[in-house]
Parts: structure tokens; sequence; C-alpha cells
């Protein structure tokens, strides 16, 4: 069993509330979920579209065949009708989109009218629109029943009645009008409820775990999911949630609190990214530990603000003046947004120094079920010198040269010490300096002390499919699901297997595992990317000199779908 629904519309019409409510339901009855979307970047109007795929086994992954389309405008079935599968149906009101399609693969339900009907408002259409879904699918409505609960809580049993029934009758209307419906949805023996995360949530929840105390940024896509996140949870957590008013004071203020003692994060785009680049070298010279959350979205310049590209790598490589060292994390699925953001934060501080986490906007919109994160795998070692082991020093130098290049890293203000650095170049106390041979001594403490140490901490790329394969699919960041499903589907025909890069910088050496030998052992490897010129392939010619056999790349904003990633890597693979 595996169902494709797409509600498409216009921004406002409530498209992402169905998705999102529908999405709940399958992932608390036990399903396996990944859901995305696509938006315009504007703020009513233009077409969008939510999309929840569910099935009784893992999915990680869009398709491009649907089952369910619910349509709320014209567009929506002029722009997806094509992608409906065989069996496949697109309910629509006839009324509000003053048109009426008369073949079997239309449903005509008048949301509106059944919203006022039976729930008194035609603002609970939407409601009507879920209920009928689950109609044409033959679910039952219990857990649909328990989310409204859930949702309308606050505003009393009235409200909660309402809706209840105007899902039911959106239930009923389809059930009965929809007698070429042939969905079977089994329900899932001994179920158990699925947590249904998102990239920039996971990101958050990891900031969290990590003991996150201060996040200032400028609202931007795809990262502003992060901010407010953690601002809904500013008091629980006993934490500061700081909308600066550009992304210059952002990094500054967490430069500022992570200094102060706390561990801090600051989150961007691209563009804004380009402001912080000042501070990035700031928190170098200074060895101050912070933690970037940078999402990727098509440029130059504003581009396509609301669709998807890996084309920031090598921007987050390089960014800043001078020569230092940096960790650069780029999840793969939530999950490992979550345990990669603590791997960030926990890094950053042992080493102080920067640290990335690299999204994009398809990670960020996009949600998978998990039966939980594994917390007793969250690293939460304090690096900082505090409190009485600060006091009990004779004496203290913020940057003394040290065999690892790290330098105690004590809390302004824990002891009668003077804490002090400085954005000049500066001796072991932090006072400015000009001297060569202090030069030297810093350049070799911050830069190659640190960077053979921070090169162990990095995992290898993760390994899936065939351990001895003829043919190797590598990728980086959001790629993950979408490559290991091609692969799995590839595995049918060809000794195949995914090689998957999340942790990019320092890059992974081959000690832990010898990646490049099953590489050159293949008889094709093919790099994917979502982007121009290949930047996870540059950067591997550059730091192991591998090359690629092939590349495929794709720069529309829009990401693959499982269909034409394994489409496109059958063109290549026939070329062998």
């Amino acid at each position: 069993m595996d169902y494709t629904i797409k509600v498409g519309g216009e921004a406002g019409q409530g498209i992402q509330t169905i998705g999102e409510t529908l999405g709940r339901v399958f992932s608390r009855g036990g399903y396996h979920v990944f859901t995305n979307q696509e938006y315009e970047s504007r703020v009513r109007g233009g077409h969008n579209f939510y999309q929840i795929r569910f099935s009784d086994r893992p999915v990680m992954a869009p398709k491009d065949a649907v089952d369910i389309i619910v349509a709320l405008d014209k567009e929506s079935i002029l722009l997806h009708a094509q992608e409906l599968t065989s069996r496949g149906q697109i309910i629509y009101d006839a009324d509000a989109l003053k048109e009426k399609h008369d073949t079997q693969a239309f449903l005509d339900i008048p949301f509106a009218k059944l919203a006022v009907e039976h729930g008194g408002d035609k603002i609970m259409a939407n409601t009507v629109a879920t209920g009928a879904v689950l109609g044409m699918l033959g679910m039952e409505l219990d857990i649909l029943m328990g989310i409204i609960a859930d949702t309308f809580g606050k505003k009393g049993e009235k409200v909660i009645t309402a809706n209840k029934n105007a899902a039911l009758a959106g239930y009923d209307h389809a059930v009965k009008g929809c007698l070429k419906c042939s969905f079977a949805v089994a329900p899932v023996e001994k179920a158990e409820p699925r947590m249904l995360v998102g990239g920039t949530e996971a990101i958050a929840l990891g900031a969290l775990a990590s003991g996150v105390k201060f996040y200032s940024a400028y609202p931007m896509t795809p990262s502003t999911g992060i901010m407010n996140y953690l601002a809904g949870k500013e008091k629980e957590y006993g934490m500061v949630v700081e909308q600066a008013e550009d992304e210059i004071a952002a990094v500054n203020m967490a430069l500022g609190a992570s200094f102060a003692g706390v561990r801090a994060m600051t989150g961007t785009s691209g563009g804004g990214f380009a402001l912080m680049v000042e501070g990035v070298s700031l928190a170098a010279i200074t060895e101050t530990p912070i933690v970037i959350a940078m999402g990727q979205r098509p440029g130059p310049a504003t581009g396509l603000p609301t669709r998807t590209e890996q084309g920031e790598l090598h921007m987050v490589l390089h960014a800043g003046h001078g020569e230092f060292p940096r960790f650069i994390f780029a999840p793969g699925t939530p999950e490992q947004a979550f345990f990669l953001t603590n791997k960030a934060f926990d890094l950053a501080e042992k080493y102080q120094v920067p640290a990335f986490i690299l999204f994009d906007t398809y990670l960020s919109d996009s949600q998978w079920t998990y039966k939980g994160f594994d917390l007793e795998r969250i690293r939460t070692t304090d690096y900082r010198l505090r409190g009485e082991a600060f006091q009990a020093r004779a004496v203290y130098k913020r940057h003394a040269y040290t065999e690892s290049g790290v330098s105690p890293l004590a809390v302004p203000g824990d002891a009668r010490h003077l804490v002090v650095t400085d954005s000049d170049e500066h001796d072991e106390e932090g006072h400015i300096t000009e001297d060569a041979a202090v030069r030297v001594n810093m350049v070799e403490k911050r830069l190659f002390k640190k960077l053979p140490r921070m090169q162990e901490e990095i995992a290898p790329p993760f390994l899936y499919g065939d351990h001895n394969p003829d043919i190797v699919i590598t990728g980086w960041g959001s790629l993950y699901g979408l490559l290991r499903e091609a692969v799995d589907e590839l595995s049918k025909n060809y000794g195949i297997a995914l090689l998957h890069f999340s942790e990019l910088t320092p890059f992974p050496g081959t000690e832990k595992f010898d990646y490049l030998r099953l590489l050159s052992k293949a008889q094709l490897s093919i790099c994917v990317e979502q982007n121009a010129t290949g930047q996870l392939a540059r950067l591997m010619r550059t730091e192991t000199g591998y090359e690629f056999g092939a590349l495929l790349n794709k720069y529309d904003g829009r990401p693959f779908t499982v269909e034409s990633l394994v489409k496109n890597l059958k063109g290549l693979i026939r070329k062998l």
C-alpha cells in the first residue's frame, strides 16, 4: 500500500491545514508518512500545493503519481490532472470553481455548502475536505475526531462539535458519491502513533536538546521556521529568542551571548548569510563558539525565494576573510538534522569554532515519520571554564597556547580573572599585537593544531545497498531519501549502492571507511546534486583527487521525484 494525496490551491485557501491534518491522521494511525509542499513567494494567490504520501512501509521521498487531488482552485486541475493514477480521483467544489466535470475521475463535493449546513460556517470547508479524503480511502474517523478535539479545545465544545459534524458530512458525501473509489487502506496491526517531524522543527529540537539559551535571527525563508519553533518554547526552556533588525545584528548578538557563557545560535538563508560573513570571521579569531543554520534556496540575489537548491556549499565553505577551520554538516533527514545540530553545538564549543548546519527548502518543508529519537545519543558536555574551577586558577589566558590548539574557554564574571579577546590579532592574554612570531603561533594554534583533531570527529559517508557495487550513486544533504528510494528501485536490475555525505567539513578521511576504494572499483559513479556546477563533486576532487564518471544536476528550483530521478539515472546507466 502506497498512496499519494495532493492538496492544491491558492495561498490563503487552507491548503496547509488540510495537508497537515491528513499527515497527522496517517502518522497517528501508525503509517509511514512523507509530506512535501511547494508555494510561491506571495502572501495570497499563486498556485501552491501540499503533498502527502503514506504507506505501510517506510517512505522518504515524493512521487509523481497521485491518487487523490483535492482541487481548491481551477489551476490545480489544469496543472495536476495528468498526474493521476489509473484509479485516481479529483475532488472539487463545482460551485466554488464555477465549473463542472462529468468524467469518472472527478467527484464534486460541495465543501462550502456542507460546511454551512453541518458546521454553521463556510470556514469549515477545509474540515469537510479532510473528512471527504478519509471517506474515499475507507478509513475510520476516530483519529481525525481526536485531532479536532485537540486543535479546538480552547475554543469550546460548540466549535469542536461543529467541526466534527463538518468532517462527518464530507466523509459521508464521499462514501456515497465515490462509486469508482477502489482504495484499500488496511489498518496497521498493533498500530503505534508515529512522530511526524519536519526539517526546521528537527533543527530547533536539536538545539533545545543541546541546551541552546539564545537564538537571534532576521526572518528569511527557509530558516524562519527554526525561530518560530524556538520562540514558542522560549518560556518553557528559559531561553531568549530575538528577532534582530538585520542579519549583521543577528550574528553579532549570538556571538555576544556565546562570549557571555551560553550556547547561542543564529539562522538565515544565502542573502542574509552574506551579511553575516564578517561575524563568522570575528567568531574565528576570537575563538567564540557559534552555530549557524544556513538554509539554501536558489540565487543569485533573491532568486526563487521559496524554492529549493543546493547551491551554497562553497559559499559556506569559504565564507569569511582569513584562514580558519569550521564544521559543516548537511543533514539528509529530520532525524539527521536533530543529531547533527546537537553535534554542531558540541563541536563548536569543544573546538571554539563556527559550526554550520546546511539545509535547504526541500528538507525544511518536508516531514517524515519516526517512532522517536534515541536521546541517549545526545551530547551535553559543558566545555566552558566556570565557577570554582575558574576561580581556582592562578593565571588565566584566554588564548593560551596548548598542544591541541584549544584554550580554556572561561565565562566572564565567574572569577576574579579578566577574560579578554580582540578582533585584531592578539597574544595569549587576548591583547592586540602585531608581533610576527605571535601571529605565526596564533595561526598554528587556531588552524593547524585544531584541524587534525576536528577531522577525527567527522563521520564517513553512509553506504546503503550493495557493498561491492557496479554502480555508485553519490549525493549529499536533503537528497538522501530520494537517492535511497531510487537505489531500492534500481537494485532490482543492477548491483548499485548509495554513498551519502552529511558531514562535509573537514572532509571525511578514509581511515574509518575507504569510500574512495569503493568508488574506484565501480564501473560507474554518478554524483547527483540540486545545483548547476556539481559542488560536492568539485569538493571531492579538491580534497581527494577523485573525479566522478557522471554528474546529474537539477537546478530549476523543484526537487526530484522518485520517478524522475530513476528515469535520469537509467539514462546514464544505459550509456555504460
